[in-house]
């Protein structure tokens, strides 16, 4: 007899943003690198695993091989026996009305022949790309609690901030946990409240399915805070706000995405890795094969995360380095964030960029605000790229992946795109 699961989790983790550009020009957002050795959809994994929640399914469609490479059976976050494990839930097409997934209303309603499978009694539903440390199981009890039909998890966000959120104005029943939703606004141009969505949603399975059953019926669009949860708050249901109260990163822009990587630097930072517990699969890119790292006799490192596998010759100050990195003799690299197998050339500088795998940048290349100019935004080069000797790349330019060797030979100015 199969035990059933209490609680069914499903990451939404399939999406790519046009704001992270070339980092997810090969890659969904949730596999996008983070933090010297790992992915983002670790952090969601992550928190599954320490709350004991061990039946999970990842929806995933825009070019999923290196999701899929990096999840392989999910022994990494122990997901792996009988009535426990990871199942990644692509689109299909066929018989039926079966097709690529609408929106992340859609991708769970095309599921729900999974769903009735595991006949949980919660529906726990969570974005792939944030980054944070949460016990779902604090979540759920208040949601049984309540006895409620839907259950948000809520962060408190700068106003100037709240309109690129989903925002609920919930009332004053438990100050610190939460209380019910009163009004929500999925991005709405004048914010009136900043208790934002995090994307973190506990349903009861039977409200959710006749709900996403009219969407899929009666709208045009097919995302939960733009259509699943406006109706049930039409409908009267039972909607509860969950406060958060501690660290949470939207890493949806470039710039977020940098900052959330700094956020692991400094004399006390503000994501601890190691206090909450984040695994990731250390198969993936022979990351647990890798020799320990390398410093040369004249390098200088300081306040930064080097990883296994790297040779570091030059000045490392506040940067992220991931394994297989080689930073040669008189270089120095600053604020930065190097992906996997990067070279730097001798007597480099670069300050305030973001390197995608397996790029080669020559002798004396200055890339990035070390340039002397006013421009603080970050430089992002794809991966794939060869960068010749003696090139000058300014701050905020955009080098695509596999550029023609022929279209850097010269100055890029700050914030020109190369393609």
């Amino acid at each position: 007899m199969k035990l059933k699961p209490r609680t069914l989790a499903m990451i939404l983790a399939g999406g790519r943003v046009d704001e992270l550009n070339v980092l997810t020009h090969y890659r969904p957002k949730s596999a996008v690198p983070f933090g010297g050795f790992a992915r983002i959809i670790d952090f969601p994994l992550s928190n599954l695993m320490n709350s004991g929640l061990e039946q999970v399914a990842i929806l995933s469609q825009y070019r999923s091989f290196s999701l899929i490479n990096h999840i392989g059976i999910g022994a990494a976050w122990d997901m792996l026996g009988k009535y426990r494990g990871v199942s990644i839930l692509p689109p299909s097409t066929g018989f039926g009305t079966s097709s690529w997934y609408k929106g992340s209303a859609d991708a769970v309603f095309q599921n729900s022949d999974f769903i009735e499978y595991h006949d949980p009694d919660e529906l726990l539903i969570l974005s792939g790309d944030h980054v944070y440390h949460m016990d779902y199981r604090d979540m759920i009890a208040y949601h049984r609690e309540k006895d409620a039909d839907l259950t948000i998890a809520c962060v408190r966000v700068p106003p100037e901030k709240a309109q690129r959120f989903g925002v609920a104005d919930i009332d004053d029943e438990d100050q610190d946990r939460g209380g019910r939703i009163l009004q929500y606004t999925e991005k709405p141009a004048e914010p009136e409240f900043n208790w934002a969505s995090m994307t973190v949603f506990c349903f009861k399975p039977k409200v959710l399915h006749e709900m996403l059953t009219i969407n899929a019926r009666e709208d045009d669009s097919f995302e939960f805070g733009r259509d699943i949860i406006p109706r049930m708050m039409f409908e009267k249901c039972k909607i509860y706000g969950y406060k958060f109260h501690d660290y949470w990163a939207y890493s949806r822009t470039i710039d977020e995405y940098w900052q959330t990587n700094m956020d692991l630097l400094g004399p006390t930072p503000k994501i601890q890795l190691e206090e909450w517990g984040l695994r990731t699969n250390l198969e993936h890119r022979n990351i647990r094969d890798c020799q320990p790292m390398k410093v040369g006799s004249h390098a200088k490192i300081n306040d930064s995360l080097i990883y296994n596998g790297c040779l570091i010759e030059g000045e490392v100050e506040r940067s992220i380095i991931f394994p297989g990195v080689h930073v040669k003799k008189g270089a120095v690299v600053k604020d930065s964030v190097l992906f996997f197998n990067n070279v730097v050339g001798r007597d480099c500088r670069l300050e305030k960029i973001i390197s995608d795998v397996n790029v080669t940048i020559g002798n004396n290349v200055q890339i990035g605000k070390s340039m002397g100019n006013d421009d603080k935004n970050v430089t992002v080069l794809g991966w794939n790229n060869f960068f010749p000797d003696e090139l000058i790349i300014g701050a905020g330019c955009t080098i695509y992946p596999r550029v023609d060797a022929a279209q850097l030979t010269r100055h890029i100015n700050p914030g020109e795109v190369v393609r």
